[in-house]
């Protein structure tokens, strides 16, 4: 494994929640479970562990795997893979592709995971343990716009259930099914349509499988992300034709959407259904059903007022939502969190643990470049909750006149708070790029020279999803910048905070800049 991902993945930290202090002995909860962009949940329970993954599109490692006790409180426990494939591909970033909507299970004593890629069809991954290793990563299926695919096994044969992504496929809006054999390494045969939902469910998408009661049952969203609602289909036939009933809709609550997750029973033999709502900025934000099954049907939410079920904001008795603290030292390998990631396959020598800092070294960035949407060693992590405090100290002593480095919040558009150096001091300056997708330039907002070789610098988040930038340098007075960045998503994910360290024109050589610590005050 390289030396970066090591930095990264074999250290434990429990993954930042949000108002998720639940009494476990009556699942009393407050939605959401976890206020953190895991898009496209699925969850599976395995004795009396539940784990889930989630979509993690270009950046690394990906496929994240959570783990639960009582489906409410969630600790990230590792990632599934290491990188992007091809990798000569994803060693630049690619906005919005990678890995989307996956599927996770428990076949033949292994985890098994389905994970599509828009761009080249769909992979498996697999493990004997959880904790991995994971397989290197099997394409199944080729193809573009193959997207969100679920496998399920019945009657001594594999199928798998997927949709389409109209941005590649030039079709949406269809669920289809294939036979795949029986080491499930392959198709067989060719695709069936088994729902067409152009008329009543335009955009049905991300599909999951299920068989109950001589019953096949596929949940699947439709509708859009923002604005739609979950299907389920079924029938005693698992090619169809299917039944449909709309069984979750935003209502009269503030829940939009919402959209794909997993239907899972717990170890007492309850139903719930765990899905996503798109908090804009805040990403794709985790919530937590109550379902049960009537008629054969499954009904969730609060489900009383005749129609569809609508989703809850508390089940039982949830306790308030309490103040927290989350610290990286970056003291080793072992001890680093792992909610860092890479917005593209790093190199091995981006950044390195040492002497208790994390080292980044500058990389080579093309001047000609307007701004930093396509850099691919942004260093970052997903926003934990709607309000928050991000303090980091840098030392940038070994920072070199045509190098910047910073910390930054990051969608399409962007701020950051960044360093440079000149002959006799540094510089601090705040630039804000907007419509960095687009290639527009960034406005330098704010700039003050100073002279130690140190640097303290604070960035809150408000819940309305604005940004604020400060820095300190004595660690003890903080000088808060007055211009708010109102953050805007990435593609297909929430905005993300970290760090960057680059070099507009040295080639033989890299200065760095050292991470000492990191604060997140919630």
């Amino acid at each position: 494994m390289d030396t970066v991902f090591k930095i990264i993945c074999v250290s434990l930290m429990a993954c930042l929640m949000h108002q998720s202090n639940a009494q476990s002995s009556n699942m009393a909860y407050r939605n959401p479970i976890i206020h953190t962009d895991y898009s496209d949940p699925d969850v599976i329970r395995v004795g009396n562990q539940y784990y889930m993954t989630a979509s993690s599109f270009n950046f690394v490692p990906g496929l994240p795997i959570l783990q639960s006790t009582d489906l409410v409180n969630w600790t990230l426990v590792g990632y599934a893979l290491e990188k992007n494939i091809p990798d000569s591909f994803f060693k630049k970033v690619q906005h919005g592709g990678g890995v989307w909507a996956p599927s996770i299970r428990f076949f033949n004593k292994k985890f098994v995971i389905f994970y599509p890629d828009p761009d080249h069809g769909i992979y498996k991954v697999e493990a004997n343990q959880i904790s991995g290793p994971w397989s290197s990563p099997q394409l199944v299926f080729a193809g573009k716009g193959l997207i969100d695919p679920c496998p399920i096994q019945t009657n001594g044969k594999n199928y798998l259930v997927y949709a389409l992504a109209g941005s590649r496929a030039g079709l949406k809006s269809v669920l289809l099914l294939t036979e795949l054999n029986s080491q499930m390494t392959a198709v067989i045969g060719q695709p069936k349509l088994v729902y067409d939902g152009h008329k009543d469910d335009p955009t049905i998408e991300g599909p999951k499988i299920y068989a109950r009661n001589g019953w096949y049952y596929i949940f699947a969203p439709a509708g859009g992300v923002k604005t739609g609602w979950q299907l389920v289909l079924r029938s005693k036939n698992i090619e169809g034709p299917y039944e449909r009933k709309v069984v979750l809709e935003q209502g009269n609550t503030p829940i939009n959407g919402p959209h794909q997750g997993a239907w899972i029973t717990d170890t007492k033999g309850k139903d719930w259904f765990v899905h996503f709502q798109d908090k804009n900025a805040f990403g794709r934000i985790v919530h937590l059903q109550p379902m049960e099954w009537v008629n054969d049907w499954p009904v969730m939410g609060d489900f009383n007022n005749g129609r569809a079920g609508q989703p809850v904001l508390s089940f039982g008795k949830p306790a308030p939502a309490i103040s927290s603290t989350w610290r990286d030292d970056f003291t080793n390998e072992k001890s680093m969190s792992k909610v860092w990631q890479w917005s593209a396959n790093p190199d091995p020598h981006w950044a390195f643990v040492y002497q208790n800092r994390l080292r980044m070294f500058a990389v080579p960035y093309p001047a000609e470049q307007k701004n930093l949407w396509q850099f691919p060693a942004w260093f970052t992590q997903k926003l934990s909750c709607d309000q928050l405090v991000f303090t980091t100290k840098l030392h940038i002593r070994a920072l070199a006149q045509d190098e910047e480095s910073g910390v930054g919040v990051l969608g399409t558009d962007y701020a950051r708070l960044f360093l440079t150096k000149d002959s006799a001091a540094y510089s601090i300056q705040l630039a804000i790029c907007n419509n960095a997708e687009q290639g527009k330039p960034e406005t330098v907002l704010f700039r003050q020279s100073f002279k130690q070789d140190s640097i303290q610098i604070r960035i809150r988040i408000l819940p309305n999803e604005q940004a604020y930038f400060g820095f300190s340098l004595d660690g003890k007075d903080f000088q808060e910048l007055n211009t708010a960045f109102q953050m805007k998503a990435g593609k297909w994910v929430g905005a993300r905070i970290g760090f960057f360290c680059l070099r507009r024109k040295r080639l033989n050589d890299a200065g760095s800049v050292d991470i000492d610590w990191v604060t997140i005050k919630q």
